[in-house]
């Protein structure tokens, strides 16, 4: 047996216990935020450690982004698992029921999906997250992160091991593969007597390939090109702000835009004041010939250009004729992650929100709101950019199954 067969299995066992907690679930996941907090110079030794490893090996801007803990980043974790503590449990929760003409009384209720698997990247805060998210409902967790995060993921995992342990349940309700080579990654993908489902959060390469391999069933999150309409309609100053916020707050993250669309009728106004807020960031702009004409600083776009996820400060940026043609832009490029109309046209914005196909699509709103802490769902496992189980940021009603319960008095068919 393999060291991950046999964390499955030590999963599967844990999972039985699990499915029957009640108050010890919110009892755990407290305790795994007063550890958090308490264990915080812990915790940042350890990230330190991954930082400078990364640094050493030439990682980007966007992943050291992506990867570096701070106080206030360890504070956002625990009270994301505090909101989590605090939400409604789902399990045994009635989505419908009623009686049959024959008597049977049907009713379909939530239940844990089993045992999740998740493969991420450099980001350690998805390891209290994940974690925190699958343990409310009633899931346990084998998590396996990336060889840049691997001290910090190990560090957090120790501590909300003792603090779930602490709260009478198993500590292996969440478990940390040990190797990050790509070997575990591939053997994840055919843990299928183990595993229930495998979530992939990561980079467009990580998902592609584990959406393409696994024989595990996969719900699929993360890729995230994201984009700004800015219509005929819009008030040019709005749209700045809200192309700034989009794309700078935090360029490594999935949210972020890559590419704007302007109409023809305003560009001439907007792109100049659009670009004089970006360049508070140097933000590089990557535009067509029509863009390229009223913004001498911009470098011309290529094809590449309007399918890139950069992950940085950089932007494709692109003149078109109508909303018409801004919608088939995005239903050419986008990856289904979010998408923005910044308007004050009603009838064009009921006509994008109807006719844009992503999980989150916003009318003179950041895409940066794509959040499950912002959804007020305190965290979450991922943003889900596929259609089956759940779309958008998956929280604890999205990490649950059904089945039906059936009560009759001896009728028979």
């Amino acid at each position: 047996m393999t060291a991950l067969e046999q964390m499955g299995q030590q999963a599967k066992i844990a999972a039985r216990k699990l499915a029957f907690a009640e108050h010890e679930k919110n009892q755990a996941l407290l305790a795994i935020a007063q550890a958090l907090r308490e264990q915080e110079a812990n915790i940042l030794a350890a990230n330190e450690q991954d930082l400078q490893e990364a640094k050493n090996n030439g990682m980007n801007k966007a992943m050291l982004d992506r990867l570096t803990l701070n106080h206030d980043r360890i504070e956002g974790m625990a009270k994301g698992v505090e909101q989590i503590a605090g939400q409604k449990d789902p399990i045994g929760t009635i989505v419908e029921g009623g009686r049959l003409e024959n008597g049977l009384r049907i009713q379909q209720v939530r239940v844990p999906l089993g045992v999740i698997g998740i493969i991420y990247e450099a980001r350690p805060n998805v390891t209290a997250d994940a974690a925190a998210l699958c343990l409310k409902a009633g899931n346990v967790v084998i998590l396996r992160g990336g060889k840049e995060a691997f001290h910090s993921n190990q560090c957090i995992t120790n501590v909300m091991r003792y603090a779930i342990a602490s709260a009478g349940l198993p500590a292996d309700c969440v478990q940390l593969v040990q190797d990050t080579s790509r070997e575990s990654a591939k053997e994840m993908m055919g843990l299928t007597g183990y595993l229930d489902v495998l979530i992939p959060r990561g980079g467009a390469g990580l998902i592609r390939s584990v959406v393409e391999n696994s024989r595990v069933p996969v719900i699929q999150t993360g890729a995230g090109n994201c984009h700004v309409y800015v219509d005929q309609f819009a008030k040019v100053d709005m749209a700045a702000d809200i192309i700034f916020n989009a794309k700078t707050s935090r360029p490594s993250v999935c949210n972020t835009i890559e590419t704007i669309l302007v109409h023809e009728a305003i560009a001439d106004q907007a792109l100049p004041v659009i670009a004089e807020k970006l360049k508070e960031k140097n933000v590089v702009l990557h535009g067509c010939e029509r863009t390229c004409a009223i913004l001498p600083e911009a470098v011309l776009a290529t094809e590449a250009d309007w399918e890139t996820e950069y992950l940085d400060y950089q932007l494709a940026v692109r003149v078109v004729d109508s909303i018409g043609e801004a919608m088939d832009h995005i239903a050419q490029y986008s990856t289904g992650h979010s998408e923005c109309i910044v308007t004050e046209n009603y009838q064009n914005a009921m006509l994008f929100t109807a006719q844009v196909d992503s999980a989150a699509v916003y009318v003179n709103a950041s895409t940066r709101f794509t959040d499950g802490g912002e959804f007020g769902m305190g965290a979450e496992i991922g943003i889900s950019t596929q259609k089956l189980h759940a779309r958008g940021p998956m929280g604890v009603d999205q990490l649950t199954s059904t089945k039906f319960i059936i009560q009759g008095n001896g009728q028979i068919r």
